[in-house]
């Protein structure tokens, strides 16, 4: 479970050899959630709404980043790590 990004305690991370849509998991205390990259919609799970809110922005920020560590973990299982929300 490479973990992509941490920022005001919510980790970002991707799983190797994941399933379509491509998509990031979130984790907020003990609260998850998966989300698409390409809407930014939440596929399964949870987050309370103020961590949603930042996990949201922050994605909308790194679109482009998750879709290339997506499209690299499935191909090569290599990732890089991605700027924390500011």
């Amino acid at each position: 479970m490479p973990e992509i990004s941490r920022f005001f305690g919510i980790v970002i991370f991707m799983y190797f050899d994941e399933h379509n849509p491509p998509h990031f998991h979130a984790k907020y205390s003990e609260e998850r959630a998966i989300l698409s990259i390409n809407d930014l919609k939440v596929l399964e799970g949870r987050l309370p709404r103020r961590a949603l809110a930042l996990v949201l922005e922050w994605a909308n920020e790194h679109r482009d980043e998750l879709l290339n560590n997506w499209n690299s973990l499935q191909a090569t299982g290599e990732f890089t790590k991605i700027a924390p929300l500011e």
